[in-house]
């Protein structure tokens, strides 16, 4: 299964369009941030931008509102999934 994530944009390094050198974002969520290229974006991405990162890639770009709804919904899977797994647990 793939998952893609909403991030926020920390920082843009690189020129858009050269290329030989692909811009590259630095992101964070939740605390955890990576660097991501932005060749595949749908709009030129700027700091507090939010995208949507797949495989190393920002692959979309989204509103600060998409983003937090997707993040929470993310969320609460998380914590769905891990109720469960500890009820499953518990009944052994």
């Amino acid at each position: 299964m793939c998952l893609a994530i909403p991030m926020k944009v920390i920082e843009v390094k690189g020129e858009p369009g050269e290329p030989l050198l692909p811009q590259i974002a630095v992101v964070d969520a939740d605390g955890v941030s990576k660097e991501v290229r932005l060749d595949l974006t749908d709009r030129e991405t700027a700091p507090g931008d939010y995208v949507i990162v797949h495989a190393g890639f920002a692959i979309h770009t989204l509103s600060e509102k998409e983003a937090l709804i997707n993040l929470q919904l993310m969320r609460e899977m998380a914590a769905g999934l891990a109720d469960m797994e500890d009820k499953a647990g518990g009944s052994s």
